[in-house]
């Protein structure tokens, strides 16, 4: 009944401005927690060695803390672990966002790019309209498997431990996890536990997504996709978004200013995505929500 409630509070106030205009969101403590470690124990004489062990580091003490608060947040009672879950989940909130870049691309193409780079973190200013659609479908696929999907799985397996576990673990993946000169080597093991961690719950989100839109037949047209991406994981929830709604996404896309060519998932699928596409990959969301849910609903009653 825990994750019910959770599910259903996170859904009816998403992240209410009036609370966390004045307190910190849960996500943002961690947030800056994590900077400070990379802060204090990014660096050592030997960068490749130190900083690697020093990211080691900094990623165990991560996961045992969250485990250990986890389990004292547990003894409070069901309504803390409720309000806990609740914020740590972003169903209403990811929709939201989503659904934004659908309006303002309405508006214009300049719009749409404005609003997408709040949610992507490629190169935005040279995007069209199919581009500006492609970012905000694949953001909402990844996410949701990254922000709704895994902390439910995470909490049914392990409790508000490896809910916290997993989100301390995909946040500091988001901050120090990528390719850079800075976090080549500090970020390593945020990067590869959270794949470990997103691992069952990519191929989840995936198969939720393809269950949901009559589209199991292609499960392994849907897989070769999925393997051909640059991510692990981030492909599945992709792969399965693309042929829910018969669009092609990835593909070619700039960072940092330069290009890089990135296969098609779901090649064969629209080219021209629009609007009306982005917000069919919200309904698509919250399809899979309302399953996930009736799901929890026949597990609490049976």
């Amino acid at each position: 009944m825990t994750l019910i409630l959770a599910m259903l509070l996170d859904a009816a106030v998403g992240e209410p401005k009036a609370i966390y205009s004045r307190v910190p969101h849960p996500a943002v403590l961690m947030g800056r927690l994590i900077g400070w470690a990379d802060n204090r124990f990014n660096q050592g004489e030997d960068p490749k060695s130190d900083r690697r062990r020093n990211g080691i580091l900094t990623m165990l003490a991560l996961a045992i803390g969250a485990l250990i608060l986890g389990k004292l947040l547990t003894a409070f009672g069901p309504l803390v672990e409720i309000l806990v879950l609740a914020a740590l989940l972003a169903q209403r909130s990811l929709v939201d966002h989503v659904r934004d870049v659908a309006n303002a691309l309405r508006l214009s193409e300049g719009d749409g790019r404005m609003m997408v780079a709040r949610i992507v973190g490629r190169d935005t200013s040279a995007m069209d309209g199919p581009a500006i659609s492609r970012a905000a479908i694949e953001s909402a696929a990844e996410n949701f498997s990254d922000g709704v999907i895994a902390p439910i799985f995470w909490f049914a397996l392990l409790g508000l431990p490896g809910l916290l576990l997993y989100k301390i673990t995909n946040t500091a993946d988001s901050m120090i996890g990528y390719r850079t000169e800075r976090h080549r080597d500090y970020g390593w093991a945020a990067a590869r536990f959270d794949d470990l961690l997103n691992l069952i719950p990519a191929r989840l989100t995936a198969a939720l997504i393809a269950a949901t839109h009559q589209v199991f037949h292609g499960w392994p047209l849907l897989v070769r996709d999925a393997r051909q991406h640059r991510s692990p994981n981030a492909g599945w929830p992709e792969a399965a978004m693309a042929r829910a709604l018969n669009v092609a996404l990835s593909g070619p896309r700039s960072y940092d200013g330069e290009m890089r060519d990135f296969p098609y998932v779901n090649v064969d699928g629209s080219h021209n995505a629009n609007p009306d596409h982005i917000d069919a990959a919200c309904t698509a969301l919250w399809r899979v929500w309302g399953v996930v849910l009736g799901l929890a609903l026949l597990l609490t009653l049976f």
